[in-house]
């Protein structure tokens, strides 16, 4: 018995010392292995970035157009100066029209003649229907006349030296000649007007659409010739840019695909391609690219921009990606504070491009490595924990 109550003391002391020697070490290997307390950590991830080719362009209104003279004469009036804004179908410019309107009055005159010279015809036609020899008879008893019509043609046409008949005829003929001629003298007298109208509608430059002036080229006063430029009308709501892009770059390119931009005023924005040229240029072996800008860009037309289209003919590089909160700042230098073994280190990096809420790592991390997402202002590199001290 004393020796089975001795033996049983002696596994009590050694199971004691053990219970209390992992209580000792385990603390402090699980503070080894616990995540960063307090420090959001993103693991660093290789992703296929392309080669990006950035070309520059011009941002342009979607819509523009060119108001030209269609006939000579004075410039009378101009609406407004570069920046006027107007509302569609507002008379822009306008050309002293005084010749005009006296051709116009000219021309309604002779309408005018020729529907008098159709009516008098219809009488005459008529009259020729109803009463042929209307004309022949003349005044008085017409004695010789009654005997001509009963004796004289009667027998000519008996003997064969009339034909009463043909005679008849060829003078309702004639009328009915009269009738058309007076008919196309009136549609020729209507013509005239319409393509007076037509000059005088010509004479007035209106807005195709809602927009402002954006280049003046004639002052009132001035004397315009047929195609000679007026003015510049654009609509300014609705911004694009225009690239002239390399044909090797194209096949990357689909319509209503979402590229990066830079522009000179407002930074980065995403664009949309908008149009695709059909066509490259035979000199320049370039495709005219049309990317629409979103609306309110803080941007004008004019202005410089630069794209950035994907070079699908390079081979993709793999390359560290980031969140850009992850960055922190030392004067010009980016940087990142890299963790590991419950310490931060602060790590500089060159950075590549950057895409919406991420950028690339050119040098400085690689893909496995934890950083601390959204460092707090004033960290430092150091432990994040540090070890409790067992003195007392």
């Amino acid at each position: 018995m004393q020796i089975t109550r001795k033996y049983s003391i002696q596994f009590r002391v050694i199971l004691y010392a053990m219970l209390l020697s992992l209580a000792i070490v385990l603390p402090f290997r699980m503070t080894q292995a616990q995540p960063v307390v307090g420090a959001g950590s993103y693991v660093v991830q290789a992703r296929p970035i392309l080669t990006a080719v950035t070309l520059g362009g011009t941002v342009i209104p979607a819509r523009d157009i060119t108001l030209s003279a269609q006939l000579p004469g004075r410039v009378e009036m101009i609406a407004g100066e570069e920046g006027d804004a107007f509302k569609k179908d507002t008379v822009l410019v306008r050309l002293d029209t005084i010749e005009l309107m006296a051709q116009r009055r000219s021309a309604v005159a002779e309408w005018a003649n020729a529907e008098a010279n159709l009516r008098n015809a219809w009488v005459s036609q008529r009259t020729e229907i109803l009463s042929p020899d209307a004309g022949k008879t003349p005044g008085g008893m017409a004695m010789p006349f009654v005997l001509d019509q009963m004796f004289a043609e009667p027998m000519s046409d008996i003997t064969g030296t009339r034909d009463m008949e043909a005679e008849r005829g060829a003078a309702l003929h004639s009328r009915n000649v009269q009738v058309e001629q007076g008919r196309n003298a009136m549609v020729r007298a209507r013509s005239a007007i319409d393509a007076i109208d037509a000059k005088l509608r010509n004479a007035r430059g209106l807005a195709p659409f809602d927009g402002v002036i954006t280049d003046k080229m004639v002052e009132i006063g001035d004397t315009v010739q047929p195609g000679q430029p007026l003015l510049k009308y654009a609509d300014t709501s609705e911004l694009q840019i225009q690239v002239e892009v390399p044909a090797r770059l194209v096949p990357g390119l689909q319509t209503g695909m979402v590229l990066p931009a830079k522009l000179d005023v407002g930074g980065w924005v995403q664009v949309r391609v908008a149009q695709i040229f059909p066509i490259a240029d035979a000199r320049r072996h370039t495709v005219t690219v049309k990317f629409t800008l979103p609306q309110n860009t803080l941007t004008g037309a004019g202005q410089y921009a630069q794209v950035e289209i994907q070079d699908i003919s390079t081979p993709a590089k793999y390359l560290p990606v980031i969140p850009t909160a992850s960055l922190v700042w030392r004067g010009s230098l980016p940087g990142v504070y890299v963790l590991n073994d419950n310490k931060r280190e602060l790590r500089l990096l060159r950075l590549g491009d950057t895409y919406g809420s991420e950028v690339t790592v050119l040098s400085g991390l690689k893909p496995g490595e934890v950083i601390e997402l959204s460092p707090q202002p004033g960290v430092s590199s150091g432990w994040i924990n540090p070890p409790q001290s067992n003195a007392k």
